[in-house]
C-alpha cells in the first residue's frame, strides 16, 4: 500500500503550516472539494465534487458513468484535490482567516464492481449515516446509473492562517 507523505517544505509561507493530525481531520470529515486535472485541450480543468476517504491514501467519487472528467482522466490521471476548512472573512483587518489542504495523486477509472459497491457504501456511511439500510439499497438499485473513481494520493499539504484577537 502507497503511502501519503506530507510536504509542507514547499509551502511559501512555513510561518503558516497546519498541523498534518488537522489536515487529516480536514480530509476525514470535510464534506467537499474540488478536484483538478488537465482538460482534454490542454487547459486546466476544476470540478467541486463530495468525496470520501477511505482511511489510508485515496478518496473516492462518484459520478455518472459518463461525462467531461472521465474524458479528461482517461487521458492525463494526474490530478490534485483541494479542501477548504474554516474560512472566515475578517473585513477591518483587510484579510481572511483560513485552512486549506491540497493533496496530489493519480485517479484510477475502470475499477471492479466490488470496489466500486464498496465505495459507494463508504459515501452512504459517511454522507447519509442515518439511512444506511436505504442507502445502500439505493446503491444496488443505481449501480448501474455510477460510476466511481478512486483517488490514491502520494503528497499532501496543509496551511492556515489564524488571527490573534485584539484585547
Amino acid at each position: 500500500m502507497n503511502q501519503m507523505k506530507y510536504v509542507n517544505d514547499t509551502v511559501r509561507r512555513q510561518d503558516r503550516l497546519m498541523e498534518e493530525a488537522r489536515a487529516l481531520e480536514l480530509l476525514r470529515d470535510n464534506e467537499y472539494g474540488v478536484l483538478s486535472m488537465q482538460d482534454c485541450d490542454g487547459s486546466g480543468y476544476g470540478v467541486p465534487l463530495n468525496y470520501v476517504w477511505d482511511g489510508d491514501h485515496s478518496i473516492y467519487i462518484h459520478c455518472a458513468p459518463e461525462g467531461h472528467k472521465l474524458k479528461a482522466l482517461e487521458q492525463n490521471q494526474r490530478v490534485s484535490f483541494c479542501i477548504i476548512g474554516h474560512v472566515h472573512l475578517l473585513p477591518r483587518n483587510f484579510t481572511t482567516e483560513y485552512e486549506s489542504v491540497i493533496l496530489r495523486g493519480e485517479a484510477h477509472l475502470h475499477l471492479s464492481p466490488e470496489e466500486m459497491m464498496r465505495a459507494l457504501h463508504l459515501l452512504v456511511d459517511k454522507l447519509s449515516p442515518e439511512f444506511k439500510d436505504i442507502g445502500y439499497k439505493y446503491s444496488e438499485k443505481s449501480f448501474h446509473r455510477v460510476n466511481i473513481i478512486r483517488v490514491d494520493f502520494t503528497e499532501f499539504s496543509g496551511k492556515c492562517k489564524r488571527v490573534a484577537k485584539a484585547d
